[in-house]
């Protein structure tokens, strides 16, 4: 299955991360800080909103965007305006 976001939005596949002290205690994914981090896999075709591009790593809040199922993975799709920053490097 193909997804194409509309508009200024985005198609975004969660980075998990598993938390860890120092002390190697697992931190729970509802203790852990509210923005998230994914990769850029589609974008939409309101090209004088979006400023990301497939591939790119972006952040945005905990509870941004609609959560979609595609095979059996679960991605977002993210307005433009909920992409709080690109992370580069």
């Amino acid at each position: 299955m193909t997804v194409k976001p509309l508009g200024d939005r985005v198609l975004v596949k969660m980075e998990q991360e598993e938390e860890k002290t120092k002390s190697g205690l697992f931190i729970p994914e509802t203790a852990q800080e509210k923005t998230q981090i994914a990769s850029v896999v589609a974008v939409g075709d309101d090209e004088e909103e979006i400023t990301v591009k497939p591939g790119d790593r972006v952040m945005f809040d905990k509870y941004a965007g609609t959560t979609v199922k595609i095979g059996t993975e679960d991605h977002l799709i993210l307005s433009m305006a909920d992409i709080l920053a690109v992370i580069e490097g």
